[in-house]
């Protein structure tokens, strides 16, 4: 197996994913302009040597070296990404924590989180399977409370009423507020 090949495969079928769910709720530039920089060097190479298949290369690039360096350039230029608004607070601790996120990445998220647990999972997606994924991981997050609600509310109607009807909900609703 040519894992290079394999990987570029991998992230092109993601990206296609999110793509056509992007303009079914309407964010074309997100769509066409999503996770472009896994192209990059920087980040290609690592996704490469490390591809297996089933999970992301930036885990397994972690557990061999300690740190991910694609996810260190990924996160830092992909605003669909909770990590990206992690910045120091005004208050008076300046204590680091996550800002709040705009709709349309909070949108753009959620389409990435579909798209990745069908990318990972193939036949065993179902629509809770990116809530679950969230939910297992929430508590080591640094996300703005209000972002938190509406990843949460979006992938809860994701897994009790499925793919058409969040959708129309985030088109006619979400982004038109947002």
């Amino acid at each position: 197996m040519n894992k290079a090949w394999e990987h570029f495969k991998t992230i092109t079928h993601h990206r296609r994913l999110v793509r056509k769910y992007c303009f079914r709720v309407g964010l074309y530039w997100q769509g066409v302009t999503h996770d472009l920089s896994k192209y990059s060097w920087t980040e290609f190479h690592v996704g490469a040597k490390y591809f297996q298949g089933d999970r992301s290369p930036n885990n397994a690039e972690r557990e061999a070296t300690g740190v991910s360096t694609a996810w260190l350039h990924h996160k830092g230029r992909n605003k669909h990404h909770f990590e990206y608004w992690i910045d120091y607070s005004l208050d008076g601790d300046h204590r680091i924590c996550g800002m709040k996120m705009p709709v349309k990445y909070v949108v753009e998220m959620v389409m990435d989180r579909i798209a990745a647990c069908k990318t990972y999972q193939k036949e065993k997606y179902t629509d809770r399977s990116p809530l679950e994924y969230f939910e297992k991981g929430k508590a080591h997050y640094l996300m703005h409370p209000e972002t938190e609600r509406l990843l949460t509310q979006l992938l809860t109607m994701l897994a009790e009423k499925g793919e058409d009807e969040t959708f129309a909900y985030i088109k006619k609703e979400v982004l038109r507020k947002g």
